[in-house]
């Protein structure tokens, strides 16, 4: 399945990973090599420096990449690629917003805080700023996130019908058929426990006065949201959401939301299946509309937790004492919006595309997995607690529906997995025949000690 393109991809992915990096480095690198820049290729309109060879392959070197050829030759032409899909962004005027950007780099950006220990540290390892750190940072993935929608374009119009699928299959080694690990079915019955309302208080007074300070003009609500925010995904954006759609968004927070009108006014305090807002509108767009906001959750009690569990552990004694069916229980008790219409049967969506209820374990929530990792099919557990994907609290009882043992793929067992190998292997031809043309018909000029080298693409010296 790995051909030719596949390297491409992966390529694209380590070189912006390595950009980071480099970007990050080039000029301690650059000063410790002693390194005479000049431009060596030239893509379009864009140039390669002989630092930015040097520094990838610096870097590549300091994390241990293993290159598939000589670097010397594997980098720039890697270089080079990526101006192409540059390029093709720019005509097809693909862009990603400031507030995708943002909240990616900002938990990059945390991330390696954390591997190193601190930001001080992260500072004297990189020898800049923790703000030319997020700057540099911003500008290579904003690179990446545009790349990945040029790729996506190019391949929206690719599909795959059953009888292709079928017939790559018949035509496929069998040494090359995909092996599938085992995969789950699961199903849930979900308990809410009870919030105290003494909790519930403290939470809205701590929202009036973030309202309050934001009306005084004692802090913006851009750095309220980065403070205390409780949404990880809108705080390190200051609280900001892109443009939305109505439909998106909880009910109770669109209709507060799409109400507001006065950009300098703070909205009510709205209750949404999340926890608590306040809003601040920022612009309307058509039927969408772009906002801040700042989440806090309440805190769920032990005692809460302990008698939501024992009511669990009672519904779990009539489920196998046969007073009712766990698909019935899940119908009609299960606060679970997700599960209940389906008699508590969980959904994997997690390849973004597309729906299935069967789960690898390293899908599932990682409090599910470990209960039904030693499970019989048709076994209810005892109840248990875990954060939903709302970031809530919840207690759980779990089914094992079925458990399929890892296997060589068949077409009728597997056909979902097989139409993806499908699929991508068609969209790896198709941007790898998109490289070569793009290719010919762009500019490109390689200076002389390159232009022996075994590249993956012909075309480059011309």
């Amino acid at each position: 399945m790995m051909a030719k393109i596949s390297s491409v991809v992966r390529n694209n992915i380590l070189f912006l990973s390595l950009l980071v990096g480099s970007n990050i480095q080039a000029q301690t690198v650059s000063s410790a090599k002693n390194i005479v820049d000049e431009v060596v290729w030239v893509v379009g309109d864009e140039a390669i420096l002989k630092s930015d060879i040097e520094t990838m392959r610096l870097q590549a070197l300091q994390e241990g990449t293993v290159w598939n050829g000589d670097p010397d030759c594997v980098i720039p032409e890697q270089l080079a690629v990526q101006k192409l899909f540059l390029n093709q962004a720019e005509l097809d005027s693909i862009e990603v917003t400031d507030s995708e950007v943002a909240a990616q780099a900002e938990s990059r950006l945390e991330a390696w805080i954390e591997q190193v220990g601190s930001r001080e540290k992260l500072e004297e390892y990189r020898k800049v700023s923790i703000s030319q750190i997020r700057n540099e940072l911003r500008d290579a993935i904003r690179n990446m996130m545009i790349v990945q929608k040029v790729r996506e374009h190019l391949v929206s119009d690719v599909k795959v019908s059953p009888a292709d699928v079928r017939r790559y299959f018949k035509n496929l080694p069998q040494d090359s058929i995909p092996f599938v690990p085992t995969e789950v079915e699961v199903q849930i019955i979900t308990q809410t426990p009870r919030i105290e309302q003494e909790e519930i208080n403290r939470v809205k007074d701590e929202l009036r006065e973030y309202t309050e300070r934001i009306n005084n003009g004692s802090a913006s609500f851009a750095t309220l949201a980065r403070f205390y925010s409780e949404d990880p995904g809108s705080a390190r954006t200051g609280g900001e959401m892109d443009y939305i759609g109505r439909g998106s968004l909880d009910p109770a927070f669109a209709t507060v939301a799409f109400n507001l009108t006065d950009p300098q006014k703070i909205s009510k305090i709205v209750e949404s299946e999340f926890g608590f807002h306040i809003i601040q509108l920022i612009d309307k767009r058509g039927d969408k509309i772009k906002v801040r906001h700042i989440l806090k959750k309440p805190v769920v009690s032990d005692s809460a937790v302990t008698q939501c569990l024992a009511r669990l552990d009672s519904i779990r004694v009539e489920i196998v004492k046969g007073t009712f069916t766990f698909e019935e229980g899940a119908t009609h008790i299960s606060d679970d919006k997700d599960t209940r219409n389906n008699y508590g049967l969980m959904a994997n969506t997690s390849n973004g595309y597309s729906r299935t209820s069967k789960f690898k374990m390293q899908d599932l929530p990682p409090e599910v997995a470990m209960v039904v990792d030693t499970m019989k099919i048709g076994q209810v557990s005892a109840p248990f607690q875990m954060i939903n994907s709302r970031g809530k609290t919840v207690c759980v009882i779990a089914k094992l529906k079925n458990r399929i043992d890892g296997h060589k793929a068949t077409i009728t067992e597997d056909f979902q997995i097989m139409k993806d190998v499908v699929h991508n292997k068609r969209c790896e031809e198709h941007i790898n025949k998109w490289v070569t043309e793009k290719i010919k018909t762009t500019y490109v000029r390689i200076s002389d000690r390159y232009k022996n080298c075994n590249f993956e693409y012909q075309g480059w010296v011309k």
